[in-house]
């Protein structure tokens, strides 16, 4: 099933013409004039000409003298911006290796770091602690954010609007018994979590599993990214004192402001 067919309800059909023209344009630059890009596409000419227009305007796409299309510098600015985050977590990741290693030596415990991305968290590294249990979050893994201290982390530190744009219905999927589905003591638990500077998952995504985040921030003091270390329930009860403060402590260290 493609993510056409997934997502039909908020589908927007201009910017699938639009996708459609600039990857033709990409195979090929600068060898399509219109007419080759309606025919290549199956867009009409009618609908062509206002999407190039606007593209041209955006600076998405660049005509020559001859009339052929290439990729414009709005798309080059696009490509830069995507790889300068991509070196910045590239970044992240390796400060993060260097510095868990202490971290996991004064807990004992695994630690991990992960993104936001809309309604999920995406694990980018994780440094394995002594124990036997291993966790499922290798990196490039999803889980919902809602369920998880780093989740809920970083979903504590966005604006409201936002917070309610990435949940348009207010609905929270029960992962296991233990996972917040109410939407009112969801807000009310990152109310608390912004107060703390730290978030709990207890059992929320893994059954017998707990969990503690801090948040790691920009120079400008924005949610980047958070650290967590998790380990077995009744681990977490001795622990938890020196679980909140060591990720607390390696979430500055990791943090530019």
């Amino acid at each position: 099933m493609d993510q056409k067919s997934v997502d039909q309800k908020y589908w927007v059909p201009a910017l699938e013409r639009a996708d459609l023209i600039l990857k033709a344009i990409s195979r090929t630059p600068g060898a399509h004039k219109m007419t080759d890009l309606c025919e290549e596409t199956g867009i009409n000419k009618s609908s062509m000409f206002s999407l190039l227009r606007t593209m041209e305007t955006l600076q998405w796409v660049a005509k020559d003298a001859g009339e052929r299309y290439a990729l414009g510098a709005g798309v080059s600015y696009y490509n830069t911006v995507y790889n300068e985050s991509l070196k910045q977590n590239t970044n992240l990741v390796e400060r993060f290796l260097a510095e868990s290693v202490q971290s996991v030596r004064a807990v004992g415990e695994t630690f991990q770091l992960s993104v936001l991305d809309r309604d999920e968290i995406i694990y980018l590294a994780k440094q394995e602690g002594q124990s036997l249990v291993r966790l499922e979050s290798s990196p490039g893994m999803r889980f919902p954010a809602h369920a998880t201290a780093m989740g809920k982390m970083m979903l504590a530190l966005l604006p409201e609007e936002e917070l309610e744009r990435r949940y348009p219905s207010k609905s929270l999927s029960a992962v296991t018994s233990h996972t917040l589905t109410d939407w009112s003591a969801f807000t009310a638990a990152l109310a608390g979590i912004r107060q703390s500077g730290y978030a709990m998952d207890r059992e929320e995504i893994i059954q017998g599993i707990s969990c503690v985040a801090a948040p790691v921030l920009d120079a400008a003091g924005k949610v980047i990214a958070a650290v967590s270390t998790s380990m077995l329930q009744h681990a977490f009860t001795a622990k938890q004192e020196a679980a909140v403060r060591e990720v607390q402590l390696l979430a500055g260290k990791l943090s530019l402001c």
